[in-house]
């Protein structure tokens, strides 16, 4: 399977509600709650696109654009943007959708980035299993 293939197949899609137990006193969703949504669609990406042991390393450039208020919808969208030898970069878009409506917009993006690591928690080449599958 080719790289561009791996990339494809691991895009990750989760749509959530937005209940009250996860808006702020503004009745939108909680900036926590939303960072803690988006990790978890990235974990999920990375481990989709490497099959291998995957750990946050850092977040980056998360822009926050648009609220995403009580009683919508939410979808979290997770690509793999980059790989490197040992990491790997996920965006991961949000989008909020009213409930009865067709309506939808681009609430947040961040990048995620991963490292591959071994059981003795080391890091390991991503892309030695992708050539590895190659052959």
């Amino acid at each position: 399977m080719s790289l561009a293939e791996k990339i494809a197949r691991a895009e990750t899609r989760i749509f959530k509600a937005v209940f009250p137990n996860t808006t702020n006193h503004y009745d939108t969703l909680f900036g926590g709650a939303t960072l803690h949504m988006m990790d978890e669609v990235a974990f999920i990406c990375a481990t989709r696109f490497s099959r291998l042991k995957m750990v946050t390393v850092s977040s980056d450039k998360v822009d926050f654009t648009h609220p995403s208020p009580g009683g919508t919808l939410v979808e979290l969208i997770g690509n793999v943007v980059r790989v490197g030898n040992t990491s790997l970069q996920v965006r991961v878009d949000l989008f909020v959708e009213q409930m009865y409506s067709e309506e939808r917009t681009k609430a947040v993006s961040g990048l995620f980035t991963f490292v591959a690591i071994d059981a003795d928690k080391r890091p390991v080449s991503i892309l030695a299993g992708a050539r590895a599958e190659q052959h």
